[in-house]
């Protein structure tokens, strides 16, 4: 390609993405009311029943990716529109102007694309996560005898396993969200029998010996994922599961995203209103690994004394003699 040919290309992508986002700010309107609906009726549905509000921002930006063909996952597409908090036309009109402007231009906005590109900003924490989880479980679970969510809400990876998969999955988390889940599940076409659901509360009940009720077995490699949950419990939580986790066959996996105590006394405006939206949510952020850099030895450090070792870290925001990183993606391996 040429010097003209690259200038070609260049202004072609300018014009695309000039012409996605003038569509963008036209309906904005219509954006903003759905969302607000959307959210509305999310915190009002979650506060009366218990179902984690958390666990569905997740699901909508698997849904979103489904729909724009960047990330397949059609118990994505099911479950997002039978959940109670959910609403259908708050879904229609947060959405209407990301897929007019797809579907004229082609173009797929950043927090979209799969996988996720470049450096994490803050508030694509939740999509650039995504790979990183898929990527754990491409690689680890081939060569595991089990399979277990911690903290599950409405993740779809182990109903997307392929029916002939060798391995045995579990879905772990509180009694009113599994419920709702199981529930939602019963009214769609998703098959769900090959997954044991164990509830319980990693806060106040004992949910390894649950696990081990409902047929996990020790002696056994497991791949853990626990995706968006460990900063909305306390220490206590975290260092207890992560000693189970410790505990069970040699080679087993964990995988887990996390924040930093920057997050949690921040007064960056961004933060402030992150841990206040939590807070009214009823899930406010607890836990986060100690800023002082290098916060992979910080990680370390919790990790070896619970029969851990850290074999794999990506670090959101940046270590300088003035900056702390405010999170990442991890993984270890049972000794």
């Amino acid at each position: 390609m040429n010097k003209d040919d690259h200038k070609a290309v260049s202004a072609k992508g300018l014009m695309t993405v000039t012409v996605f986002y003038a569509i963008s700010i036209l309906l904005f309107p219509l954006t903003l009311i759905g969302y607000v609906i959307w959210v509305g009726k999310a915190v009002l549905t979650g506060r009366r029943s218990g179902v984690s509000v958390s666990a569905q921002g997740p699901l909508s930006g698997r849904w979103f990716m489904h729909y724009l063909g960047t990330r397949e996952d059609e118990p994505s597409a099911q479950l997002m529109m039978v959940l109670p908090g959910i609403s259908p036309l708050g879904v229609r009109l947060t959405s209407a102007s990301t897929k007019l402007a797809h579907r004229l231009t082609g173009y797929v906005p950043r927090v979209f694309r799969y996988p996720f590109e470049g450096d994490v900003p803050r508030q694509y924490e939740a999509a650039a996560r995504m790979a990183f989880f898929d990527a754990v479980v491409d690689r680890y679970l081939p060569n595991m005898a089990q399979f277990v969510l911690l903290g599950a809400g409405f993740d779809t990876r182990a109903l997307r396993l392929p029916p002939d998969r060798q391995v045995r999955s579990f879905e772990i988390d509180t009694p009113k969200t599994q419920a709702i889940k199981r529930e939602m599940l019963s009214k769609t076409s998703i098959d769900a029998t090959g997954i044991t659901f164990v509830a319980a509360d990693f806060e106040k009940e004992d949910w390894f010996t649950r696990l081990v009720g409902a047929g996990f077995d020790q002696s056994k490699p497991a791949l853990f994922l626990w995706e968006g949950v460990v900063m909305y419990l306390d220490r206590e939580a975290v260092e207890d599961t992560l000693r189970k986790i410790g505990s069970c066959a040699s080679g087993s996996v964990v995988a887990f995203d996390y924040f930093t105590t920057e997050v949690l006394s921040s007064q960056a405006l961004y933060w402030r209103f992150a841990r206040m939206s939590t807070r009214a949510a009823g899930e406010p952020l607890k836990f986060g690994i100690e800023s002082l850099p290098p916060t992979r030895e910080r990680l370390a450090e919790l990790l070896q004394p619970c029969g851990l070792s850290l074999v794999e870290h990506h670090l959101l925001g940046k270590e300088t003699g003035k900056e702390r990183a405010w999170g990442g993606f991890a993984l270890a391996i049972v000794s």
